[in-house]
């Protein structure tokens, strides 16, 4: 699978460095679909606040597509849910450390989730 970025044209808004607005994906083998993820532990259970939350729902997406064969390097779009924009620079700097950089489409929303212990949900899509 190869990726790369895809620049906006001349009177597009530039996106900041932490992400891009589009990427086109060539000759994948196989796309994975990951539901919206949260920051439960392995009994269900919420974290403490907005850092534990992160730190699990990272380690819970890196678990998912290890299962289908697959790291946080093959991630092609991420869209973040979270219920207070005021979680938005930290929910930014731990995507920016957790795929090394990399910077992908991505989506961050304020909604209300099912659930008040639930402050992020993370879904993403996975190409190889």
């Amino acid at each position: 699978m190869r990726s790369r970025p895809v620049h906006p044209v001349p009177g597009v808004y530039p996106p900041t460095t932490d992400y891009v607005h589009a990427a086109e994906v060539s000759t994948p083998e196989r796309w994975v679909f990951v539901a919206g993820t949260m920051g439960l532990d392995a009994g269900g259970q919420s974290g403490a606040d907005i850092d534990e939350q992160l730190d699990l729902v990272w380690d819970n997406l890196t678990a998912i597509l290890a299962r289908a064969d697959m790291t946080v390097d093959h991630i092609v779009r991420l869209t973040t849910y979270l219920t207070d924009a005021a979680h938005a620079e930290r929910n930014g700097a731990v995507r920016v450390e957790r795929l090394g950089g990399r910077a992908i489409p991505t989506t961050a929303v304020v909604v209300e989730t099912l659930s008040a212990e639930w402050l992020v949900e993370i879904e993403v899509i996975a190409a190889r």
